[in-house]
């Protein structure tokens, strides 16, 4: 048929299941022996007015009525008639009407004829290129009139029926004539049709589009559904005289129209989250029950993983790559066709059909599951076979997962409960869920990888787990704008330094995003250098200014999006000795600090410009800090809002911070909950350092004047201490280190004096014991020592050789009038 011709039957399909068409039964002579109320609705004759009289008499042009004559008498249409025609009204106006007119058979032998008329304007409008009354007069009769149509009596018997009922629902006509539906096919679905039929006989009510199942023996698996529309006849008298079916097979229709349905639910629910587990959830989820009664997705686990998924998961190596269950969903509740649960690892057996489709990229299509004995899965799965049998899975679909070239995993759907052997039209279904689902399954998976990418990023730029050892207790919160990425530009660190003290720092790099966030992980790294070499704050400063400013020089001009690096930064160094703390900002909001009765003050620090300027010095502040107080450094993201003055945000800043009975973290939390815009516009990061201070007993120090005599004496001395701390196994170490440090400090303090020598210089000795043993000693010069390895001619240059062995680490660091050599020793825990 060609592509106007099923348009035409289409048409006529679709207006017997959207238009309540008028029913008139008809001897072999052409009385009417039948007539519905929809009859009366349409030419407004009643049943007592037209029963037993011709039905010709209602036909207004002669031709109708000759071609009319034709079909009683079996001529060139083979009995059946289709055309439009001009019916009488009773009130004598004419209305054209499309009619069907089709023969029914019955036990008596006698011919009789259905009448179905519709209002022609109610019909729908056919294709202009293709008209239906050249297209009627061509076709064969079934292709032309798809209509099945049963007339029961009152006891509703079947007593009429045309042939083509029988091809639609399956039933034969001897086994159906004289017999109750529920006699010649036995079930709940013709018990249901049934009880429709009772119904309209007792109301007269026509019942429309009511869908049932093709009534095939049980043995029997069909897919096809049927539409019927149930209409009341009355006799003369306005009696029913019983009840007129007329059937139409909308199988195609009803599939085509589920499986739009199921399309538009897959653009929905389908790809929901960026999250590849979820993503698989879904398309299992919505392929039960619309689809199957079982369906799973296996991905690979290098798409869980967000990396990139190979381009066939075949055999590799003779080993199969690992898969895991990323969805699964069943009719039956806790799916106990599985054998594995979501998330598990999934076993592939080398020569299953899985394999096959994931080896070619293609699906496997089984509608009759092989589940005899000697099978693939007898052999290399029994497991599996066993649930097979268990729950009758009878049909299966293999469907691979592939997007942009890669396979990604396959997708399964089985049928148990539903009979119905899968037929290549659900095939094509699964596929395009599939595919619909594969993208958003790529994408899932590229964002992952990008996650990771980024979170990676972020665990190497921001510090893994800071601590202020000895000098303070700190808590953080970092809350990127950028929340695909997961990262920006602020930044903060905590650094211990030699001595117990401890460098804090806090950052804001102009931006968002991965440029950001890679311009930020170099001045971080800038900054911990700078914070090893023990400078002064306003000195690392300005040597992080001119490092911005070489980084700017060096990018490339073709990019101009990435050629400036605006950056803030605020840079404080506690000393939990002295409790003062010596801070430097470059055009950052100025820190909080809380007493420890909650009083929020922000002290009055120099400004400074931003980085990467190179406009003024910076300038070092020093605070003496009551133990227990808090530090608070923060990013103008936190205090800044588009319709407020800065000076607000930080009143909001002092109130929220003003809560002496929280602890740190919780402190940390509430103040970022309670000042951070939603949604954000800027990074946030908080950076809380609650101060300690080293308690009298864990520091000692003495003065010496410029003499190598004393050093005997500071050796003693240092022994002394350590005894009375319990360490006494670091004193020989120790009296090593003061030996070569002390040593070192008098001779180049005596040389520097070119033999005017003041009898006033001295050396200073200091022991902290906090997380380490720290050994200090100050002296008033600015030369600092070099270690290097001597000769065996040398005479001198092995002390600092001898001080590196012996520590943990040394280093030396200016101080107002002079300089200081330091060597930490590891501590036991207990210590």
């Amino acid at each position: 048929m060609g592509s106007s011709a099923e348009t035409a039957v289409s048409g006529a399909q679709t207006a017997i299941e959207t238009v309540c068409p008028a029913i008139a039964l008809l001897d072999v002579q052409g009385t009417v022996v039948g007539w519905s109320q929809a009859a009366q609705r349409l030419v407004g004759y009643s049943a007592v007015e037209v029963v037993g009289r011709s039905a010709g008499v209602l036909l207004v042009a002669a031709e109708d009525r000759v071609k009319a004559s034709q079909a009683a008498q079996k001529s060139t249409l083979g009995g059946r008639w289709s055309d439009l025609a001009q019916v009488r009204h009773r009130d004598g106006r004419s209305i054209d009407v499309r009619l069907w007119v089709s023969p029914l058979s019955g036990q008596d032998g006698r011919d009789w004829w259905v009448v179905c008329a519709t209002d022609k304007a109610l019909l729908p409008a056919w294709p202009a290129e293709a008209t239906v009354e050249p297209l009627l007069a061509t076709l064969p009769l079934p292709s032309r009139l798809p209509i099945g149509v049963v007339i029961r009596d009152t006891h509703l018997r079947c007593i009429r029926v045309n042939e083509t009922q029988g091809s639609k629902d399956g039933i034969p006509l001897p086994q159906r004539l004289g017999r109750r539906l529920t006699e010649a096919a036995p079930g709940t679905g013709a018990e249901a049709l049934e009880a429709v039929m009772h119904q309209v006989l007792e109301s007269g009510d026509p019942a429309m589009d009511v869908d049932y199942q093709a009534l095939l023996p049980a043995n029997v698996r069909s897919n096809r559904i049927l539409t019927a529309s149930f209409f009341r006849l009355d006799d003369a008298q306005g009696r029913a005289l019983g009840v007129c079916s007329v059937s139409v097979d909308v199988t195609d229709s009803r599939r085509a129209r589920e499986r739009l349905a199921i399309l538009g639910e897959a653009s929905r629910r389908i790809g929901t989250t960026l999250d590849v587990m979820q993503t698989a959830q879904e398309l299992a989820a919505l392929a039960v029950p619309f689809l199957a009664d079982y369906t799973t997705v296996d991905l690979a686990e290098s798409v869980q993983l967000g990396e990139e998924p190979l381009t066939h998961l075949g055999p590799q190596d003779g080993r199969i790559p690992a898969f895991r269950r990323a969805g699964l969903a069943s009719i039956h509740p806790g799916t106990p066709e599985s054998l594995f649960a979501r998330g598990e690892p999934v076993f592939v057996p080398p020569t299953s059909p899985f394999t096959g489709v994931l080896r070619s990229g293609k699906s496997h299509f089984e509608p009759m599951l092989d589940t005899s004995p000697g099978t693939w899965l007898d052999h290399h799965d029994p497991a599996r076979a066993e649930k097979i049998r268990e729950h009758d899975m009878h049909s299966l679909m293999v469907v691979p997962i592939h997007a942009r070239g890669a396979v990604l995993g396959v997708a399964v759907f089985v049928r148990t409960k539903d009979p119905r052997p899968f037929e290549e039209d659900d095939l094509l279904l699964a596929e395009e869920l599939v595919s619909w689902a594969a993208l958003a399954l790529d994408n899932a998976r590229r964002y992952a990888r990008e996650r990771s990418a980024a979170l990676a990023l972020q665990r190497l730029l921001h510090p893994h787990r800071p601590t202020g050892g000895s000098a303070a207790d700190v808590a953080w919160r970092y809350l990127p704008a950028d929340s695909h990425h997961g990262i920006g530009g602020d930044w903060f660190d905590v650094i211990p330094l030699s001595g117990a003290r401890l460098a804090l720092v806090v950052g804001d790099v102009v931006g968002h995003g991965i440029n950001a966030a890679a311009k930020m992980g170099q001045l971080r790294t800038a900054m911990r250098t700078l914070a090893g070499m023990d400078m002064s704050p306003d000195e690392v400063l300005s040597r992080l200014d001119e490092q911005v400013i070489r980084l700017t020089e060096a990018e490339d001009p073709r990019h101009p999006a990435t050629t400036t690096m605006a950056a803030t930064c605020l840079y404080a160094v506690y000393d939990p000795v002295t409790r003062t703390c010596t801070m430097a900002r470059a055009g950052h909001p100025p820190p909080a600090i809380i007493d420890p009765y909650g009083h929020v003050t922000f002290p009055d620090l120099p400004t400074g410009a931003p980085l990467g300027l190179g406009l003024v010095p910076f300038e070092s502040a020093t605070l003496e800090l009551a133990e227990g107080s808090v530090l608070a450094f923060y990013t103008d993201g936190l205090i800044e809002a588009r319709d407020q003055d800065i000076s607000a945000g930080m009143n909001r800043l002092r109130a929220a911070l003003a809560q002496p009975d929280l602890t740190l973290d919780d402190l940390c939390s509430s103040t970022v909950d309670t000042l951070r815009a939603k949604p954000p516009s800027d990074d946030v990061t908080l950076l809380l350092a609650r101060t300690r201070s080293l308690s009298a007993d864990q520091v000692a120090s003495w003065q010496f004047p410029s003499d190598p005599a004393v050093v005997s004496r500071a050796r003693t001395l240092a022994a002394r201490q350590l005894t009375q701390w319990g360490l006494e196994h670091l004193v020989e170490s120790t009296e090593l280190i003061v030996s070569e440090l002390l040593t070192n400090a008098i001779i180049h303090s005596n040389g520097d004096c070119n033999g005017d020598c003041n009898s006033d210089r001295t050396i200073g000795l200091r022991l902290i014991r906090h997380e380490m043993l720290t050994c200090e000693v100050f002296d008033a010069t600015h030369s600092h020592p070099l270690v290097r390895r001597p000769r065996t001619t040398d005479e001198h240059g092995r002390g600092l050789f001898l001080v590196t062995q012996l520590s943990r680490r040394w280093g030396t660091r200016d101080v107002p009038d002079g300089k200081l050599i330091w060597a930490d020793q590891q501590l036991p825990p207990s210590a």
